[in-house]
């Protein structure tokens, strides 16, 4: 059967809550480490059009409640036509006002990626081949997860010194630390932080790129102190040591290092907050998330704005819509693989998905799949029977 070509208009906005499992836990303060095997819940959106075409999206039921998408989701797109995928998202952007809140970017993006979803299935081709396709593997950096303080996992620097030559040993074309935050009873500590640096640089040697996701709020005198030390190691960028809202201080860090700051990953605003940036001379290597800016299009603006003033822009995080936007842009470099750790098999299949999403391959590249859509792979059938709400 070939790509559909006639027009269509949403007729289906549903979301199943289901169940799956993971070994990942999270500490009070929101990072990720391994943990036993437990059940938790995820969230699929899925939009179907007149003619039985689908596109699907993964995400929280957090960013998916039946009260969003009775309020707002089904209000904007039941009876439109899903090509008009902007002028469906700025439908939407503009009731975030109104929204007390509720209506956040990830829920957005959400819809965002699911409209890419579907009109790749109708025109029976992948998302990156539609946003441009430029590549069809991008190199992968291994970013870790946060430090701890569990024997062989990421407790000392070296701990994090083995874990960085595995990962170089594995393929990977560079190496990020996350290091030890609260509520790790030491944390944060810039002492430790140099160390752990330190370590990692002996033990890939100095052609590796290195970079540095630190404690998010050090103080200025902190941070610099941080920061010179990475000048002294060689690392490539140097990311959110501060708070991100001060965009005066990132200047003033940004102006007295060799190392490259790159900048902002969660504050809010998407586009005009990074515009902010690059005028402000706040970052050197712009950040942007396809989930934490509303979608693929939306991260894209950003990609662009950083290309227009001879910037790369980094894609934070992984996923289906990150990887089909990094297959459209010639500025963004690598593509996160992470989180990882000693004791956490990053590449074991969750029981909602039919294989990995993006496996590594022999030369430390992430390929991006021919088939249409995003090309994430659901097992619907354990969708389905393990169902716990759906609206």
């Amino acid at each position: 059967m070939g790509p559909s070509t006639s027009r269509a208009t949403i007729e289906g906005v549903s979301v199943r809550v289901f169940r799956t499992t993971t070994r990942l836990v999270t500490d009070s303060d929101g990072h990720a480490h391994p943990g036993e095997r437990h059940t938790v819940t995820r969230a699929l959106l899925t939009l179907t059009d007149s003619e039985g075409v689908t596109g699907r999206c993964l995400a929280a039921e957090a960013d998916l409640g039946e009260a969003q998408v009775a309020g707002h989701l089904r209000p904007v797109l039941l009876g439109r036509d899903p090509s008009e995928r902007a002028a469906l998202w700025q439908e939407l952007a503009r009731r975030q006002r109104g929204s007390a809140g509720t209506l956040r970017d990830r829920t957005l993006a959400a819809v965002e990626q699911a409209l890419w979803d579907l009109l790749g299935h109708r025109l029976g081709q992948p998302v990156w081949r539609l946003l441009g396709g430029m590549r069809d593997r991008v190199p992968a950096y291994g970013s870790t997860m946060c430090g701890d303080e569990v024997p062989g996992g990421l407790a000392t620097p070296e701990d994090y010194a083995a874990f960085a030559e595995k990962l170089v040993a594995d393929g990977y074309h560079a190496v990020k630390l996350h290091t030890w935050m609260p509520p790790v009873p030491f944390a944060p500590s810039v002492d430790m932080d140099i160390r752990a640096c330190a370590a990692v640089r002996e033990a890939v040697g100095p052609d590796v790129p290195l970079m540095l996701d630190a404690h998010h709020w050090y103080s200025r005198a902190d941070a610099l102190r941080l920061g010179r030390a990475l000048d002294r190691l060689g690392f490539l960028w140097y990311e959110e040591p501060m708070e991100e809202y001060s965009t005066q201080s990132y200047r003033w860090l940004a102006d007295q290092l060799d190392t490259l700051v790159i900048g902002p990953e969660s504050v809010e605003g998407r586009l005009h907050a990074r515009a902010e940036w690059i005028a402000a001379g706040a970052c050197d290597i712009l950040r942007v998330g396809v989930p934490t800016s509303g979608g693929i299009d939306p991260a894209l603006k950003s990609v662009h704005l950083a290309e227009a003033f001879g910037m790369e822009c980094e894609l934070h995080g992984g996923g289906a819509g990150t990887l089909a936007l990094l297959g459209a842009v010639p500025n963004s470099r690598w593509y996160e693989r992470g989180l990882l750790h000693p004791h956490y098999d990053f590449d074991e299949v969750p029981p909602h998905l039919t294989r990995a999403a993006d496996p590594l391959d022999a030369e430390g590249c992430v390929r991006l799949r021919e088939e249409p859509g995003l090309g994430e792979s659901y097992d619907l059938d354990h969708i389905e029977a393990e169902t716990v709400r759906q609206w």
